[in-house]
């Protein structure tokens, strides 16, 4: 199928309208026969609920259409050709998808990868070994662009294939210190967003990201998360949506490890290598996906919708994210983790090498790549806490942190 312009400007100006999320639109386009057929009748009805509603101004979704052409990407409809048939297939996909890049790798089978943003060494080059093998596989690699673990999952993937998506419009890259990183995968991946271009991203819009992070895959493997971490919600939407949760195991002594060990114990497969992925999506590529359904039943917590979406036409509750978590990127001043101020002048060196340290061994060798340390200064700062009885050294050239109540490495 592929929409005319008309049409494809009808279905931008009624997702764009007030308070018509991707459920609304549905229901909408389902009952009229249109998108087209439902504006006209979007007044009659919002005055039967008692309630006016702002419908998008044609010029406005015009003038959208034209920057978005003129930023070199393009608009997808839900049921075209090349729309995501992973992302078609889960509850309350994205009428619009605004796309940057190559849409060739929407046909391929992909696998997201999320993970702290303050990860260790450990779990970076974890991340980068997974998916760099996967990708030699034929795997996609999807991610949300974020510090830590999205950003090494796309940056090994950068050869293979890697899809990364926005919380906010194509040209609001957050962090902005991923602008180059971003223009690499408009270039050789692709960018995607559900927002209109020059939209900063708020609070409640990662949330809605990650459900496009988990859609867009086939499975979901959670590398490093901390309780209520925003990873745990992207691990929610992909058991949701029907979808393999991979968790890889981690020190219970490591506050990084508590969200992927939790994950663990409530169902999620271990993965120790890229093999677990490929040996338990081989039945998945074979047989097609599952229906949606839910894996974690202990995640009763209050929910909060992510769309403040019309009622008219007795539509389905609104998709729901877990109220009471952190949000992946959180809309106040963003924290800046020890990899962003490596980029600044005078590094805290000793801070960051321990930032990166935890109780599974690291080589030296991927520690001195991960922290962009001189090689000098990184000797120094481990032979100083090794003197302090901070650190251990193990065979092989490893080290690891000694997770010891009575000492501070800070």
């Amino acid at each position: 199928m592929q929409l005319s312009d008309a049409q494809r400007l009808d279905w931008l100006r009624l997702i764009r309208s007030e308070n018509v999320g991707p459920r609304t639109f549905r229901t909408l386009v389902n009952r009229y026969g249109g998108a087209g057929p439902a504006l006209e009748a979007l007044p009659h009805l919002a005055k039967q609920g008692g309630r006016t509603i702002r419908i998008a101004a044609r010029e406005d979704c015009e003038r959208e259409m034209e920057a978005i052409q003129k930023f070199g990407a393009r608009l997808l409809c839900l049921g075209e050709d090349d729309y995501p048939k992973s992302l078609r297939a889960i509850d309350a996909p994205p009428p619009v998808l605004c796309v940057l890049g190559n849409v060739a790798f929407f046909a391929r089978p992909a696998v997201s990868i999320v993970g702290s943003r303050n990860a260790s060494a450990a779990g970076l080059a974890f991340t980068e070994r997974v998916a760099a093998e996967l990708g030699a596989q034929d795997v996609v690699i999807v991610s949300g662009l974020a510090r830590g673990i999205d950003a090494r999952a796309h940056r090994a993937s950068l050869k293979t294939g890697t899809v990364a998506v926005l919380a906010g419009g194509l040209d609001r890259i957050y962090p902005s210190e991923h602008e180059d990183l971003a223009r690499a995968i408009s270039e050789r991946g692709c960018l995607v967003s559900e927002m209109p271009l020059g939209l900063e991203p708020r609070g409640r819009d990662f949330p809605r990201r990650n459900r496009l992070v988990s859609g867009l895959a086939l499975g979901t493997l959670v590398v490093e998360a901390a309780r209520r971490s925003g990873s745990l919600i992207t691990a929610r939407f992909a058991g949701e949506q029907g979808r393999e949760v991979f968790a890889v195991p981690g020190s219970p002594l490591d506050p990084r490890a508590e969200g992927t060990n939790d994950l663990l114990r409530e169902g999620a497969i271990i993965c120790t290598s890229s093999t677990d992925i490929l040996e338990a999506l081989a039945p998945i590529l074979r047989d097609g996906l599952p229906e949606p359904g839910t894996l974690f039943e202990t995640f009763n917590d209050p929910v909060e919708p992510l769309w403040d979406e019309l009622d008219l036409l007795d539509a389905p509750p609104t998709p729901v994210t877990l109220a009471g978590h952190e949000m992946d990127e959180p809309e106040q001043a963003p924290f800046v983790t020890p990899v962003a101020r490596v980029v600044q002048t005078n590094v805290d060196w000793r801070a960051h090498i321990v930032s990166l340290l935890g109780p599974s061994p690291v080589s030296i060798d991927d520690l001195a790549r991960l922290s962009e340390a001189p090689l000098a200064q990184l000797r120094v700062t481990l032979f100083e806490l090794e003197l302090e009885g901070l650190i251990e050294r193990h065979g092989g050239a490893l080290v690891s942190l000694m997770m010891r109540s009575d000492h501070s490495a800070q």
